[in-house]
């Protein structure tokens, strides 16, 4: 083993290199820290965007380069020093050093963990088949690229297992390319743990008019594998079988805190932060789809979205710093699905009232979600103004009333002046 390297004006070091550690290295930069930085990425590639890989990229609407989140020598230039396809073993919290699969060691003044998530694997034999894929990388959108390419060559259809973004994301990219697609959900709604019933309604019918087949409150028995190796159907457990070219599954990710808790982090389905991305160890800090951040009411929450990675970041970089940053603005997410585009701005769970602004059948629409009086969250289709306001109202803790909502000659806006 090679000895750690030493950094005598401090060096932080980052376990991952997405979004939420270039975040959190270019707000260090800006805050001052001139000690050395350094991204290790297990991937072979740079930091990259990942919205675009169930969308533009998988549909071949746009290159490599439209992908890049940060040159490597822009990096450089800020001095943060990137290092790919190197994996961290293991942390020594007491001696303060990082163990890579390359035998070195990098000592840290300060640790950031922005190590992101996993898919969730279907628990069935044959799962491991080569036409059976989970999209999370870059490299995993290339691979169901390619299947497309083999179903488009072959008439083969396409199976979705998988009922929420991502999966509908792949299904209405799919049917862009012309092949036959169907979406298993087993739950009996599309999207159910993140949209009221109407909303699930309304995609659901979205995607039947595209041509997308749905079985909800689906039950899936085995996948067929042929003796090629390859998966060419899913059988349900009513003896039917789905004939699949290629199965993408999207059954929710998990946290990746495993080297968290081997280095004895409070980990909770995530590593456990407070508001400034604060660890259980004051010299490390965490950020992205990775953690579980403590309410003040003692709940966790996850979030997995650019923003969350993005402030987060800017959070942790503050703690290590010295400075209080807290991370308490309203979430916001975002879909594209046959030129809809859903913006989601707060959390919607716990509403008993929805209102309406817009024609769901016609028109750009928005979605406003009550508890009681008090506004929850706001889902709008096609409506980036409500969206732009909506996002301003939760931040403000105002909330108008069901009937403003409903009424299009009322000016929302004059909720926010003083």
């Amino acid at each position: 083993m090679s000895e750690p390297s030493e950094q005598p004006d401090g060096h932080i070091v980052m376990i991952g290199a997405g979004q939420a550690a270039v975040q959190t290295a270019e707000a260090l930069r800006a805050g001052g820290y001139a000690g050395a930085i350094t991204l290790v990425g297990d991937e072979p590639h740079g930091p990259y965007h990942r919205p675009p890989l169930s969308k533009a990229w998988l549909a071949g609407e746009i290159g490599a380069a439209q992908l890049v989140m940060r040159a490597p020598e822009l990096l450089a230039r800020k001095q943060i020093k990137l290092r790919t396809g190197t994996k961290a073993l293991a942390i020594d919290r007491a001696a303060r050093l990082v163990t890579l699969d390359d035998g070195s060691q990098l000592a840290y003044t300060g640790l950031v963990l922005a190590t992101g998530s996993t898919p969730r694997a279907l628990p069935l034999p044959g799962a491991d088949a080569p036409n059976v894929l989970a999209l999370r990388t870059r490299d995993d959108a290339s691979d169901i690229a390619a299947a497309l390419q083999r179903c488009i060559a072959g008439a083969l259809p396409v199976i979705v297992i998988g009922g929420g973004f991502i999966g509908l994301e792949v299904a209405a990219t799919a049917r862009k390319k012309g092949l036959a697609v169907t979406v298993l959900e087993a739950a009996p709604r599309l999207l159910g743990r993140v949209l009221p019933q109407l909303l699930s309604d309304w995609y659901a019918e979205l995607h039947r008019s595209h041509g997308v087949k749905l079985v909800l409150n689906a039950q899936i028995a085995a996948l067929e594998v042929g003796a090629d190796g390859f998966v060419n159907g899913v059988r349900m457990a009513d003896g039917s079988v789905q004939g699949a070219g290629l199965v993408v599954v999207g059954i929710g990710v998990s946290a990746n805190d495993q080297l968290a808790k081997a280095a004895g982090l409070a980990c909770d389905r995530g590593i456990v932060v407070d508001e400034c991305g604060r660890t259980s160890d004051p010299s490390v800090v965490s950020a992205g789809d990775c953690t579980a951040r403590r309410l003040p009411d003692g709940t966790l929450l996850r979030l997995e979205s650019v923003q969350n990675a993005t402030e987060q970041g800017k959070s942790a970089a503050a703690a290590l710093l010295g400075t209080e940053r807290p991370f308490t603005a309203t979430p916001w997410f975002w879909s594209d699905q046959y030129g809809k585009k859903l913006q989601m701005a707060g959390l919607s769970m716990g509403a008993d009232t929805w209102a309406v602004r817009g024609d769901m059948a016609s028109g750009p629409f928005s979605v406003y979600h009550f508890r009681g009086e008090q506004l929850l969250a706001v889902d709008s289709v096609n409506a980036t103004k409500d969206h732009l306001q909506a996002r301003k109202l939760l931040d403000l803790g105002v909330s108008p009333t069901p009937a403003q909502v409903k009424d299009l000659g009322f000016d929302l806006a004059t909720l926010l002046q003083p």
